[in-house]
């Protein structure tokens, strides 16, 4: 079970790698627009519109010039960067780019699901260790194919270990920073001494009563007054206040940012639309700047092509292992194996 868990991950992982690459909608290869009274628009436009308003809009960027806005109950559209609707849903069931991010960060489950998955990444890193002890006392034999020989128990094994030595770099790479993101206090232990406490720091927001959001809000000046505090950064998101908070934020990117959604922040308040706090995140701790760098890092957003080709690359890996134990312990002379040396020769089955 557990090695068909890991192949999903791996496999969504490696397809979300490229996720703006194949996200089939008009517009998003036109040239980026940074700044633009557009974007003030757009999002006056969303928290206006008829009905609920959204709970975000993100922001075009560099690699996907499209704005996207998110609804309640699974509900968004696509904008281009002149503000006009190139695609609509009613589900994210019909976008594969949003159910996708889902399956692999939460199982469908959010957000208990996170924990699921990080529990598979810890199990992965356990199999990882393991299998590298395995190989070591056959390390003499060791082969390397792209496909097994047979898909005899043998061969699957001999293959499974063989494989798996050549990508174990990247593969603890990406489980490690996996479970990193799933449980906090990995990143801690990773990070050493006073990183719970810097990265507490960085990612608290400022103290605000939880009020609702007023109707008569002035979002373009709000979006205004955030890109002033900021004039060098890309707009990423504009999100409303979450259960229990009454901040609306304003996330945006800075120029030295690794992370591709920007941790530098801008709160104002919901009742008011008043600036609350704003937060430079290059400023920040080093040891929270290290942790922002831990989803770039995972996902291949760092060094270009090449990082995102080897990301991809341990993910399909690790789907192909995962399968083929399944495979070897299931059927490959596994348990159905064993089950079939357990019944005595000469008996025979009769139907009732």
């Amino acid at each position: 079970m557990c090695g068909l868990l890991l192949a999903i991950l791996g496999l969504s992982g490696a397809l979300l790698v490229y996720k703006d690459n194949w996200t089939l909608v008009a517009h998003k290869n036109d040239p980026f627009v940074m700044r633009s009274l557009t974007q003030q628009q757009v999002v006056a436009q969303a928290m206006h519109s008829k009905g609920p308003p959204a709970q975000m809009v993100a922001f075009a960027s560099p690699e996907l010039t499209v704005h996207r806005i998110a609804y309640a109950n699974g509900r968004g559209a696509y904008l281009d960067q002149q503000g006009r609707t190139v695609a609509a849903w009613s589900s994210e069931w019909a976008r594969p780019e949003l159910w996708l991010v889902s399956l692999h960060r939460y199982l469908f489950a959010r957000p208990a699901g996170e924990t699921w998955v990080g529990s598979a990444g810890v199990v992965g890193l356990f199999l990882v260790v393991s299998g590298i002890i395995s190989w070591w006392r056959n390390r003499k034999t060791f082969e390397a194919r792209l496909w097994p020989k047979r898909f005899s128990r043998a061969a699957l094994i001999r293959y499974h270990k063989d494989s798996g030595i050549l990508i174990t770099p990247v593969l603890v790479v990406s489980l490690v920073t996996g479970v990193a993101m799933a449980f906090k206090p990995v990143a801690n232990v990773l990070l050493g001494p006073g990183s719970a406490a810097a990265i507490s720091q960085a990612l608290k927001p400022p103290a605000y009563p939880a009020v609702p959001v007023a109707k008569n809000l002035d979002w373009p000046k709000i979006v205004q007054e955030a890109g002033d505090r900021f004039p060098q950064a890309q707009f990423r998101s504009i999100a409303l206040p979450r259960k229990g908070s009454g901040l609306i934020t304003v996330r945006l990117r800075q120029p030295a940012e690794w992370l591709p959604n920007g941790r530098t922040m801008v709160w104002f308040a919901a009742d008011t639309g008043q600036l609350v706090g704003a937060r430079d995140a290059t400023q920040a701790r080093a040891q929270a700047q290290a942790f922002n760098m831990i989803f770039p890092v995972h996902t291949g957003k760092m060094a270009g092509a090449l990082h995102q080709l080897i990301m991809a690359l341990s993910g399909l890996v690790l789907c192909v292992l995962g399968l083929f134990s399944c495979w070897t312990f299931w059927f490959a002379g596994g348990v159905r194996g064993k089950v079939k040396r357990t019944i005595p020769q000469g008996i025979e089955s009769k139907s009732v």
